[in-house]
Protein backbone atom coordinates (compact mmCIF):
# COMPACT_ATOMS: atom_id res chain seq x y z
CA UNK A 1 0.00 0.00 0.00
CA UNK A 2 1.19 3.27 -1.22
CA UNK A 3 2.12 5.50 2.12
CA UNK A 4 -0.48 8.48 1.84
CA UNK A 5 1.59 12.46 1.62
CA UNK A 6 -0.94 14.94 3.66
CA UNK A 7 -1.84 16.67 0.69
CA UNK A 8 -3.24 13.34 -0.79
CA UNK A 9 -5.41 12.94 2.15
CA UNK A 10 -8.81 14.06 0.38
CA UNK A 11 -7.62 12.02 -2.73
CA UNK A 12 -7.36 8.56 -0.22
CA UNK A 13 -11.02 9.96 1.64
CA UNK A 14 -12.72 9.66 -1.88
CA UNK A 15 -11.54 7.06 -2.83
CA UNK A 16 -12.90 5.30 0.13
CA UNK A 17 -16.23 6.59 -0.66
CA UNK A 18 -16.28 5.86 -4.38
CA UNK A 19 -15.10 1.82 -3.16
CA UNK A 20 -18.14 1.37 -0.51
CA UNK A 21 -20.49 2.70 -3.37
CA UNK A 22 -19.40 0.25 -5.61
CA UNK A 23 -19.79 -2.65 -2.76
CA UNK A 24 -23.05 -1.33 -2.26
CA UNK A 25 -24.15 -1.18 -5.83
CA UNK A 26 -22.44 -4.77 -6.59
CA UNK A 27 -23.59 -6.99 -2.63
CA UNK A 28 -27.33 -5.44 -2.50
CA UNK A 29 -27.91 -5.30 -6.25
CA UNK A 30 -28.83 -1.77 -5.87
CA UNK A 31 -28.31 1.02 -9.50
CA UNK A 32 -25.89 3.65 -7.75
CA UNK A 33 -24.54 4.05 -10.76
CA UNK A 34 -25.37 8.44 -11.48
CA UNK A 35 -23.58 8.36 -7.47
CA UNK A 36 -20.38 6.09 -8.58
CA UNK A 37 -20.24 8.75 -12.10
CA UNK A 38 -20.53 11.79 -9.59
CA UNK A 39 -17.68 10.45 -7.17
CA UNK A 40 -15.63 9.21 -10.00
CA UNK A 41 -16.21 12.87 -12.08
CA UNK A 42 -15.39 14.70 -8.49
CA UNK A 43 -12.49 12.30 -7.73
CA UNK A 44 -10.52 12.94 -11.42
CA UNK A 45 -10.94 16.67 -10.51
CA UNK A 46 -9.84 16.87 -6.99
CA UNK A 47 -6.93 14.68 -8.15
CA UNK A 48 -6.35 16.85 -11.12
CA UNK A 49 -6.79 19.68 -9.21
CA UNK A 50 -3.88 18.80 -6.67
CA UNK A 51 -1.19 17.69 -9.39
CA UNK A 52 -1.38 20.14 -11.53
CA UNK A 53 -0.76 22.80 -8.70
CA UNK A 54 1.57 20.92 -6.64
CA UNK A 55 4.01 23.57 -4.51
CA UNK A 56 7.82 23.06 -4.27
CA UNK A 57 7.77 22.08 -0.52
CA UNK A 58 4.98 19.40 -1.86
CA UNK A 59 7.50 18.45 -4.39
CA UNK A 60 10.18 18.10 -2.11
CA UNK A 61 8.02 15.38 -0.32
CA UNK A 62 7.47 13.35 -3.14
CA UNK A 63 10.83 13.53 -4.17
CA UNK A 64 11.92 12.20 -0.40
CA UNK A 65 9.03 9.19 -0.62
CA UNK A 66 10.10 6.11 0.97
CA UNK A 67 8.40 3.90 -1.97
CA UNK A 68 9.28 6.37 -4.67
CA UNK A 69 12.07 4.24 -7.19
CA UNK A 70 15.61 4.90 -6.89
CA UNK A 71 18.75 4.37 -8.64
CA UNK A 72 19.09 0.67 -8.81
CA UNK A 73 15.34 0.35 -9.14
CA UNK A 74 15.89 2.52 -12.90
CA UNK A 75 18.45 -0.08 -13.39
CA UNK A 76 16.46 -2.78 -13.30
CA UNK A 77 13.60 -1.69 -15.27
CA UNK A 78 14.90 1.10 -17.67
CA UNK A 79 18.24 -0.60 -18.33
CA UNK A 80 19.46 -4.20 -19.08
CA UNK A 81 22.71 -6.35 -18.82
CA UNK A 82 23.91 -4.34 -15.76
CA UNK A 83 27.48 -5.42 -14.48
CA UNK A 84 28.23 -3.61 -11.16
CA UNK A 85 31.55 -2.56 -10.98
CA UNK A 86 33.05 -2.26 -7.53
CA UNK A 87 35.90 -0.06 -5.50
CA UNK A 88 37.67 2.99 -6.09
CA UNK A 89 41.25 1.37 -5.66
CA UNK A 90 42.29 3.44 -2.38
CA UNK A 91 40.17 2.72 0.39
CA UNK A 92 37.07 0.52 -0.74
CA UNK A 93 33.87 -0.12 -2.29
CA UNK A 94 31.34 2.81 -1.23
CA UNK A 95 27.47 1.23 -1.61
CA UNK A 96 25.75 4.70 -1.66
CA UNK A 97 27.51 4.90 -5.02
CA UNK A 98 27.13 2.02 -7.30
CA UNK A 99 27.84 1.83 -11.15
CA UNK A 100 28.69 -0.60 -13.77
CA UNK A 101 28.43 -1.25 -17.93
CA UNK A 102 24.48 -1.62 -18.68
CA UNK A 103 22.61 -1.50 -21.77
CA UNK A 104 20.16 1.48 -22.91
CA UNK A 105 18.05 0.05 -25.21
CA UNK A 106 20.85 -0.65 -27.78
CA UNK A 107 23.32 1.46 -26.78
CA UNK A 108 26.31 0.40 -24.24
CA UNK A 109 26.66 2.75 -21.27
CA UNK A 110 28.13 3.19 -18.47
CA UNK A 111 25.67 3.95 -15.39
CA UNK A 112 26.35 5.50 -12.07
CA UNK A 113 24.38 7.30 -9.19
CA UNK A 114 23.43 7.66 -5.73
CA UNK A 115 21.27 4.71 -3.55
CA UNK A 116 19.31 4.99 -1.19
CA UNK A 117 17.20 2.45 1.27
CA UNK A 118 13.78 1.85 2.00
CA UNK A 119 14.32 0.28 5.84
CA UNK A 120 17.12 0.19 8.35
CA UNK A 121 19.39 -2.47 7.08
CA UNK A 122 19.44 -1.05 3.77
CA UNK A 123 19.82 2.79 4.85
CA UNK A 124 22.86 1.38 7.07
CA UNK A 125 24.58 -0.46 3.98
CA UNK A 126 23.64 2.88 1.34
CA UNK A 127 24.34 5.51 3.60
CA UNK A 128 21.31 6.77 3.54
CA UNK A 129 22.39 8.09 0.04
CA UNK A 130 24.97 10.02 1.12
CA UNK A 131 28.29 9.12 -0.54
CA UNK A 132 31.78 8.78 1.20
CA UNK A 133 34.83 10.24 -0.50
CA UNK A 134 35.24 6.46 -2.03
CA UNK A 135 32.29 6.87 -3.83
CA UNK A 136 32.81 10.08 -5.68
CA UNK A 137 36.42 8.46 -6.07
CA UNK A 138 34.71 5.04 -8.08
CA UNK A 139 32.67 7.44 -10.08
CA UNK A 140 35.29 9.62 -11.75
CA UNK A 141 37.65 6.03 -11.91
CA UNK A 142 34.00 4.50 -13.76
CA UNK A 143 33.53 7.31 -15.76
CA UNK A 144 37.69 7.15 -17.34
CA UNK A 145 36.87 3.60 -17.95
CA UNK A 146 34.12 4.51 -19.63
CA UNK A 147 35.85 7.00 -21.77
CA UNK A 148 38.61 4.79 -22.91
CA UNK A 149 35.77 2.43 -24.35
CA UNK A 150 33.70 5.15 -26.11
CA UNK A 151 30.97 4.50 -24.02
CA UNK A 152 28.53 7.42 -22.95
CA UNK A 153 27.95 7.94 -19.30
CA UNK A 154 24.59 8.26 -17.27
CA UNK A 155 24.52 9.79 -13.84
CA UNK A 156 21.59 9.06 -12.12
CA UNK A 157 21.51 11.49 -8.66
CA UNK A 158 19.68 10.83 -5.42
CA UNK A 159 20.97 12.37 -2.37
CA UNK A 160 20.20 14.48 0.30
CA UNK A 161 23.75 15.45 -0.12
CA UNK A 162 27.63 13.86 0.55
CA UNK A 163 28.33 12.10 4.02
CA UNK A 164 29.41 14.86 6.38
CA UNK A 165 30.97 12.67 8.82
CA UNK A 166 34.05 12.59 10.18
CA UNK A 167 35.69 9.77 8.79
CA UNK A 168 34.86 11.09 5.25
CA UNK A 169 36.18 14.54 6.12
CA UNK A 170 39.41 12.50 7.06
CA UNK A 171 39.30 10.92 3.28
CA UNK A 172 38.76 14.14 2.31
CA UNK A 173 35.15 14.22 0.75
CA UNK A 174 35.66 18.06 -0.29
CA UNK A 175 38.52 16.96 -2.72
CA UNK A 176 37.02 13.91 -3.78
CA UNK A 177 34.46 16.15 -4.80
CA UNK A 178 36.21 18.95 -6.39
CA UNK A 179 38.32 16.53 -8.18
CA UNK A 180 35.50 15.33 -9.96
CA UNK A 181 33.79 18.76 -10.49
CA UNK A 182 37.25 19.56 -12.64
CA UNK A 183 38.06 15.60 -14.50
CA UNK A 184 33.83 15.35 -15.45
CA UNK A 185 34.51 19.19 -17.74
CA UNK A 186 37.08 16.75 -19.29
CA UNK A 187 35.31 13.74 -20.00
CA UNK A 188 35.46 13.28 -24.04
CA UNK A 189 32.31 10.75 -24.15
CA UNK A 190 28.50 12.26 -23.42
CA UNK A 191 27.33 12.39 -20.27
CA UNK A 192 23.72 12.83 -19.66
CA UNK A 193 22.54 13.48 -15.65
CA UNK A 194 18.72 13.06 -13.84
CA UNK A 195 18.37 14.15 -10.55
CA UNK A 196 15.53 11.62 -9.88
CA UNK A 197 14.55 12.49 -6.15
CA UNK A 198 16.51 14.83 -4.12
CA UNK A 199 19.70 16.71 -5.62
CA UNK A 200 21.54 18.02 -2.52
CA UNK A 201 24.20 20.45 -2.89
CA UNK A 202 28.05 19.50 -3.58
CA UNK A 203 26.84 15.87 -3.25
CA UNK A 204 24.58 16.00 -6.35
CA UNK A 205 26.74 18.47 -8.15
CA UNK A 206 29.51 15.93 -7.30
CA UNK A 207 28.45 13.35 -10.44
CA UNK A 208 26.28 16.31 -11.82
CA UNK A 209 29.03 18.42 -14.41
CA UNK A 210 27.13 17.15 -17.51
CA UNK A 211 26.36 17.99 -21.03
CA UNK A 212 22.44 17.58 -19.97
CA UNK A 213 21.07 17.84 -16.79
CA UNK A 214 17.42 16.49 -16.65
CA UNK A 215 15.10 16.16 -13.96
CA UNK A 216 12.38 14.00 -13.03
CA UNK A 217 9.07 16.42 -12.84
CA UNK A 218 8.84 15.86 -8.97
CA UNK A 219 12.41 16.22 -8.18
CA UNK A 220 14.59 18.95 -6.41
CA UNK A 221 17.72 20.17 -6.86
CA UNK A 222 19.48 22.64 -4.26
CA UNK A 223 23.10 23.61 -3.11
CA UNK A 224 20.94 23.45 0.54
CA UNK A 225 17.91 21.69 2.11
CA UNK A 226 14.47 23.94 2.75
CA UNK A 227 14.83 23.21 6.18
CA UNK A 228 18.40 23.90 6.64
CA UNK A 229 17.67 27.18 4.72
CA UNK A 230 14.56 28.12 6.90
CA UNK A 231 17.13 27.49 10.31
CA UNK A 232 19.55 29.81 8.48
CA UNK A 233 16.90 32.75 7.40
CA UNK A 234 13.88 32.12 9.47
CA UNK A 235 16.18 30.34 12.61
CA UNK A 236 13.31 27.65 12.62
CA UNK A 237 12.88 24.64 10.38
CA UNK A 238 9.00 25.13 10.13
CA UNK A 239 9.53 27.67 7.77
CA UNK A 240 10.83 24.82 5.28
CA UNK A 241 7.98 25.02 2.71
CA UNK A 242 8.03 28.98 2.62
CA UNK A 243 12.09 28.18 1.93
CA UNK A 244 11.16 25.69 -1.16
CA UNK A 245 9.28 28.14 -2.48
CA UNK A 246 11.74 30.92 -2.34
CA UNK A 247 14.55 29.10 -3.14
CA UNK A 248 13.19 27.93 -6.81
CA UNK A 249 14.31 24.11 -6.53
CA UNK A 250 11.28 22.29 -8.07
CA UNK A 251 11.95 21.22 -11.51
CA UNK A 252 9.71 23.62 -13.52
CA UNK A 253 11.28 26.59 -11.77
CA UNK A 254 14.88 25.43 -13.08
CA UNK A 255 13.59 24.73 -16.17
CA UNK A 256 12.32 28.44 -16.70
CA UNK A 257 16.10 29.60 -15.45
CA UNK A 258 17.19 27.43 -17.88
CA UNK A 259 19.68 25.77 -15.17
CA UNK A 260 18.79 22.41 -16.61
CA UNK A 261 17.83 20.98 -20.02
CA UNK A 262 14.70 18.68 -19.58
CA UNK A 263 11.84 17.64 -17.34
CA UNK A 264 10.83 13.83 -17.66
CA UNK A 265 6.86 13.60 -16.83
CA UNK A 266 5.89 11.52 -13.65
CA UNK A 267 2.78 9.46 -13.70
CA UNK A 268 -0.48 11.27 -11.65
CA UNK A 269 0.91 11.38 -8.38
CA UNK A 270 4.08 10.63 -8.67
CA UNK A 271 6.94 7.99 -9.89
CA UNK A 272 5.79 5.98 -6.58
CA UNK A 273 2.77 5.54 -8.11
CA UNK A 274 3.94 3.38 -10.86
CA UNK A 275 7.59 2.17 -10.78
CA UNK A 276 7.72 0.90 -14.71
CA UNK A 277 6.06 3.87 -16.67
CA UNK A 278 8.42 6.49 -14.31
CA UNK A 279 11.44 3.96 -16.23
CA UNK A 280 9.93 4.45 -19.69
CA UNK A 281 9.83 7.84 -19.34
CA UNK A 282 13.58 8.37 -18.13
CA UNK A 283 14.94 5.72 -20.54
CA UNK A 284 12.81 7.90 -23.99
CA UNK A 285 14.43 11.08 -22.08
CA UNK A 286 18.02 9.65 -21.59
CA UNK A 287 17.94 7.64 -24.85
CA UNK A 288 17.31 11.13 -26.98
CA UNK A 289 19.95 12.88 -25.21
CA UNK A 290 22.45 10.46 -26.01
CA UNK A 291 21.62 10.08 -29.47
CA UNK A 292 21.83 13.71 -30.01
CA UNK A 293 25.05 14.47 -28.03
CA UNK A 294 26.78 11.13 -29.93
CA UNK A 295 26.61 13.26 -33.46
CA UNK A 296 29.04 15.68 -31.86
CA UNK A 297 32.82 15.77 -32.07
CA UNK A 298 34.99 15.42 -28.93
CA UNK A 299 35.36 18.62 -29.59
CA UNK A 300 31.99 20.38 -30.03
CA UNK A 301 31.55 18.11 -26.62
CA UNK A 302 33.86 19.96 -24.95
CA UNK A 303 33.09 23.37 -25.82
CA UNK A 304 29.41 22.84 -25.60
CA UNK A 305 29.89 21.71 -22.04
CA UNK A 306 31.73 24.73 -20.95
CA UNK A 307 29.53 27.15 -22.48
CA UNK A 308 26.71 25.16 -20.74
CA UNK A 309 28.22 25.65 -17.25
CA UNK A 310 29.53 29.39 -17.83
CA UNK A 311 26.30 30.70 -18.66
CA UNK A 312 24.82 29.68 -14.99
CA UNK A 313 23.78 32.69 -12.94
CA UNK A 314 25.33 35.10 -15.83
CA UNK A 315 23.13 38.43 -15.67
CA UNK A 316 21.84 39.48 -18.82
CA UNK A 317 19.33 42.13 -17.91
CA UNK A 318 19.69 45.62 -17.83
CA UNK A 319 22.06 47.61 -15.75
Amino acid sequence: MTQLLEFEKPIAEMERELDKLREKSSSQNIDLSKQISEMESKLADTRASIYQNLTPWQRVQIARHVQRPFMLDYVSLAFSDFCELHGDRHIGDDKSMPGGFAKLGDQNVMVIGHQKGRDTKENLLRNFGSAHPEGYRKAIRLMRMAEKFRVPIVCLIDTPGAFPGIGAEERNIAEAIAYNLREMMLITVPIVAVVLGEGGSGGALGIGVADRVLMMENAYYSVISPEGCAAILWKHRKHAPEAAEAMKIAAPDLKKLNLIDGVIPEPTGGAHHDHAAAALALRAAVVGQIQSLLSLTKEQLLLQRYKKFRQYGEWIGKE
